[in-house]
């Protein structure tokens, strides 16, 4: 499969011959020009991955077929290559749009390196964009996002039962949205027009519960100076959903079964049974068969329950929808706070894919809103190890962490030399002298034997 396909522009011909050679033989699909305006024309028609063009050239130059491809695709990443390059010029070039800019000569190794993190960034915001537009169409199932195969499959499951009235039982991680599941099966239901009742079977002390879900009668008990009607009640031609009820106490599960399998409750102090219309939505962390198997949940209730259930898979298992999800809340935060939406990095995207989420998508969804208000990153910066540099020198303690500074500037910049210099405050050639001495680039790839592109 090819890495990527790479308009490749200069007046150099034999510098062309060599660098399209070497592209092609590190897996590039390469389409070579001499002259700007025919890369253009071609361009109209065909629009390739990335666009890598001299700046000086007879005619068109680099900077004047920069502002054509932006104005007409802006998506489309453009490097820019010149032997008269200097800051000014590369500054007005980024400010123009240009992706990097590489000065000759120009390494080898860190060409591949600055294609390959073009190509990605710009097949990051096309699948992002296509994921966002997804995020629209689903609004209707409740807003569930994400375009996984994984949540493909719990949207379509949570539109099949909506509108079946039976009770459901939702299973999953602390933090995976199983409130949400059960506010989208009752929005997509008959019931949508009744109550949504959000019981925390966990928050509820022993002593109010039946108070609180039951209801009671004036004069029930000391204090009861009027008469309350309970959850179940209020829930009335709608949804009650019981969250964490595997934290339910044993005396009082037999109570909501026999509710379940009458529909009608008795308020504390009363002796008259009150049909009730409710649907049951039920949480649970886990699928319950430890407890039932411990003696901690009735296993009627359970059958009860879980005529259906509904599974929600953890982030672990749904990766490639971190990305959206952390764009989406950012994006929503941004909104709701009046704060400008911020763009998340190839480089950011890719570590929050890697990072361990054991709190799931409130885990996310909180580091996403902290981004939004500018309080937070979504790549923590990266702390020294002192037990690695212990051991050495002070030239090579100082090495190392210039090594790791580097490092945190070219994450920080999504891999944009340029703005990495910048932000080091230091020449772009400085740093990717650095760079190579570090060995910061090329580490994963063998060098040919020949480590420049002739000129």
């Amino acid at each position: 499969m090819s890495r990527g396909r790479v308009f490749l522009v200069d007046d150099d011909r034999d510098l062309l011959k060599a660098a399209t050679d070497w592209l092609t033989i590190s897996g590039f699909s390469v389409d070579a020009f001499h002259r700007a305006e025919e890369a253009f024309q071609f361009f109209l028609q065909q629009v390739p991955d990335v666009v890598v063009t001299d700046v000086r050239m007879p005619g068109v130059d680099g900077m004047t077929l920069l502002n054509s491809i932006v104005c007409q695709r802006s998506d489309v990443p453009v490097v820019l290559i010149t032997a008269h390059g200097d800051v000014n010029l590369a500054v007005q070039a980024m400010k123009q749009g240009a992706e990097d800019f590489l000065e000759k000569p120009y390494d080898a190794e860190r060409l591949l390196t600055v294609l390959d993190k073009a190509i990605e960034k710009r097949r990051l915001k096309d699948e992002i964009g296509r994921l966002q537009g997804l995020v629209g169409e689903r609004q209707e199932i409740g807003g569930i996002v994400g375009d996984s195969a994984a949540i493909r499959d719990l949207r379509s499951r949570v539109a099949t039962l909506a509108d079946v009235d039976i009770d459901v039982l939702v299973v999953g991680e602390t933090g995976t949205g199983k409130e949400l599941v059960a506010r989208a099966l009752h929005q997509q239901s008959r019931r949508s027009s009744g109550p949504f009742v959000a019981i925390n079977c966990a928050a509820l002390p022993d002593s109010i519960f039946e108070s609180e879900v039951f209801g009671h009668a004036r004069g029930a008990f000391t204090g009861a100076i009027a008469e309350r009607e309970g959850k179940f009640e209020h829930a009335g031609g709608g949804t009650l959903f019981l969250d964490e009820i595997e934290s339910m106490p044993s005396g009082l599960q037999a109570k909501i079964l026999r509710v379940l399998q009458e529909r009608s409750i008795e308020r504390l102090g009363e002796n008259r049974l009150r049909p009730v219309d409710v649907r049951i939505v039920a949480a649970a962390k886990t699928d319950l068969s430890a407890d039932i198997e411990a003696g901690r949940f009735r296993e009627d209730l359970f059958y009860r329950l879980a005529t259906v259930d509904i599974r929600i898979p953890p982030l672990r298992e749904r990766r490639e929808d971190i990305g959206l999800l952390f764009v989406h809340f950012a994006n929503l935060a941004a909104r709701r706070y009046g704060r400008p939406e911020r763009a998340v990095t190839p480089d950011a995207a890719r570590q929050l894919q890697r990072r361990v989420w054991r709190g799931n998508v409130r885990e996310l969804k909180a580091l996403a809103e902290r981004f939004a208000l500018g309080l937070d990153e979504p790549v923590p910066p990266v702390e020294a190890n002192t037990q690695e540099v212990s051991g050495l020198s002070l030239p090579e303690r100082l090495a190392a962490y210039e090594a790791r500074l580097i490092s945190e500037a070219l994450e920080f910049n999504g891999g944009n030399t340029l703005r990495a210099a910048a932000s080091l405050g230091i020449p772009v050639r400085t740093l990717s002298e650095k760079m190579n001495r570090r060995g910061l680039e090329g580490a994963r790839r063998r060098r040919l034997d020949q480590g420049q592109v002739p000129q």
